[in-house]
């Protein structure tokens, strides 16, 4: 698949997986990208995950048409990229690696060998011409690993951009990019928002035609659109206006108070109510719109003295992830001594920019006129 004329798209789509990093759910699969930039010099962008390796080195074989390649390019030492660093020197024993220094501490961790003699470490601001098209590379620490860079083709005014600007979905998938870029970027990336700001900045004084990420589609078109999420997710503001109302119930109150919430919510006029069941629900799915959505109410029983368990891991994915700058009410229940709403509060005390609904609900077993009532006054509150 061509991408521009001198580079081609040699990556792979997996159909096979259900949990991506073995959490992450993938209905539509996922794409491991890598490309290949043909001029005087051959360099190939990254490799796939392993079990991908011979579908790969087909495609490459294929694009590469008798010739050999010159350089491997890593950028990510994930192992759904790097993988086949290995079999790929073997099969072209004079291609050079070029990498961070970091990346190729990891290659010795993960392969035993380093490749020395055939290392080009590269860092801030060094290039490699392959004739016409001039290379200038980019660090990306903690974009999300250490080692990570990213790789800015002059001639055709390509990005390529390591994890930054994928998504789940194979890259044959049809869907709306941004649902499954949020969920991606919040699920794996989010906690790096500080240099994500980073590499955004470094990329503003770049003239980017076209991002290739190691995940999800190329991306052609309305670039300032990606870049604009990218900032909003990256700084932890909301998107939008709107409520999520989290919950977990045990015999089906907490879920009847969070329900009668959600529909007052909507009877008020607030815009976006969303409701996630954490127990059933895909978490990863309910932390996204977590972040997506301008307030939040968290919802469960007390528990053993403490919280439900998969609201306490909800709670530990949005802290894990910086979460910040947004409202957020509790609603508590418990037979005999409710405790939840002082550790959901607990939880939440190191998040930044946190406003706490004036307003809260305490369920003692069962919805009652009272509960009701307090219901109320917190959707008129969060209505607002």
């Amino acid at each position: 698949m061509f991408i521009t004329d001198d580079i081609k798209y040699i990556g792979v789509n997996d159909h096979k997986v259900d949990l991506f990093e073995g959490q992450y759910i993938v209905p539509n699969g996922m794409c491991y990208n890598s490309y290949l930039i043909k001029d005087e010099k051959i360099a190939v962008m990254d490799t796939v995950d392993k079990n991908f390796a011979e579908e790969w080195l087909e495609n490459l074989r294929k694009e590469l048409a008798g010739a050999t390649p010159d350089y491997l390019i890593v950028q990510h030492m994930e192992p759904d990229h790097s993988a086949n660093i290995f079999r790929f020197a073997s099969e072209y024993p004079a291609c050079k690696i070029v990498a961070s220094q970091k990346a190729f501490a990891m290659m010795k961790n993960f392969f035993g060998d380093d490749f020395k003699e055939k290392q080009i470490v590269v860092g801030e601001g060094d290039t490699l011409s392959l004739g016409s098209h001039v290379l200038t590379f980019v660090t990306a620490p903690m974009v999300h690993w250490p080692e990570v860079i990213v790789t800015y083709d002059s001639k055709d005014k390509v990005l390529f951009s390591a994890d930054g600007f994928g998504k789940f979905g194979a890259y044959d998938a049809d869907e709306e990019w941004i649902d499954e870029a949020r969920r991606y970027f919040i699920g794996i990336v989010g906690k790096y928002g500080v240099p994500v700001q980073a590499l955004l900045k470094k990329a503003a004084g770049l003239d980017i035609a076209m991002i290739c990420p190691l995940h999800g589609p190329v991306l052609k078109e309305n670039l300032g659109y990606y870049l604009n999420c990218y900032q909003t997710w990256s700084s932890y503001q909301p998107e939008e206006e709107g409520v999520v109302v989290a919950y977990t119930s045990v015999y089906g109150n907490t879920k009847e108070a969070a329900t009668l919430l959600a529909e007052s919510l909507k009877e008020k006029g607030a815009a976006n109510v969303v409701t996630y069941d954490l127990a059933r629900c895909d978490m990863a799915a309910a932390v996204a719109d977590a972040f997506r959505y301008s307030k939040l109410v968290l919802a469960t029983t007390t528990y053993n003295g403490d919280v439900f368990p998969f609201m306490k891991e909800f709670i530990h994915h949005l802290t894990e992830r910086n979460f910040s700058n947004r409202t957020v009410a509790f609603m508590e229940n418990g037979s005999w001594a409710p405790t939840a709403e002082k550790v959901m509060r607990n939880m939440l005390a190191e998040c930044k920019n946190l406003t706490i609904a004036e307003n809260s609900v305490k369920i003692l077993s069962a919805v009652n006129a009272d509960s009701k009532a307090a219901i109320e006054a917190l959707a008129a509150d969060l209505s607002k």
